[in-house]
This record gives structure tokens, C-alpha cells and sequence, in this order.
């Protein structure tokens, strides 16, 4: 089994930045992760996704202001956020899987909460 453990979530005002990061507890190869995040009374929602070999998706609403990036010899996921919207108050989990980590996430942490006040 794979542990991840997410960290660097916080307060920080509207237009402010935040960079997130996931740690696995065993090697990453082959292993795709992305980040969804999920606000009160709001189901769960894939936020980015980045493959073993570097391939990157985004959701709409966070492209161009979020990059999601990984250092696989670390076993790390991160997942930098400019331009920090209110609407993008939520708890975010760091999600892993072999397969296809947008649609069926095999691994999930427990969650860092994002607060960007206005």
C-alpha cells in the first residue's frame, strides 16, 4: 500500500500563493498523481494530474494560474498555486494511481486546507 502525506496548505489572501506537496511512502515509478480538492457542501473535484513521465492535465477553472510538477527520485508531488481565488477555499488530497488517477484514484491522502480569504 501507498501512504501520502500532503503539506504546505494555509491562509493567504485573494491574489496570494500557495505551494502544496505530497509525499508517497513508497517509490513513485510508473505511479501517476493529481490533486483534487473538495469545498464545504461540494463534492470532491479533480483540481491537476501529472503522469510518471511528466504529462500534465488541469481542470479549467485552475488553468493557468496552477502547476502541478513532480520530483520522482523524492517520491514528491507538488502542486504550486498562483493567483488564489476565495472560490478556491477547499481541503485539497494529494491522489495516486496506476492507472488513471483522474477518474479512479487508487490512493488518497488525508487532505490540506486551503483558505484564501478576500
Amino acid at each position: 500500500q501507498v501512504q501520502l502525506v500532503e503539506s504546505g496548505g494555509g491562509l493567504v489572501q485573494a491574489g496570494g500563493s500557495l505551494r502544496l506537496s505530497c509525499t508517497a511512502s513508497a517509490s513513485t515509478y510508473n505511479i501517476h498523481m493529481g490533486w483534487f480538492r473538495q469545498a464545504p457542501g461540494k463534492e470532491r473535484e479533480f483540481v491537476a494530474a501529472i503522469s510518471w513521465s511528466g504529462g500534465r492535465i488541469y481542470a479549467d477553472s485552475v488553468k493557468g494560474r496552477f502547476t502541478i510538477s513532480r520530483e520522482n527520485a523524492k517520491n514528491t508531488v507538488y502542486l504550486q498555486m498562483n493567483s488564489l481565488k476565495p472560490e478556491d477555499t477547499a481541503v485539497f488530497y494529494c491522489a495516486a494511481d496506476y492507472v488513471n488517477v483522474r477518474t479512479t484514484p487508487r490512493y488518497w491522502g488525508q487532505g490540506t486546507q486551503v483558505t484564501v480569504s478576500s
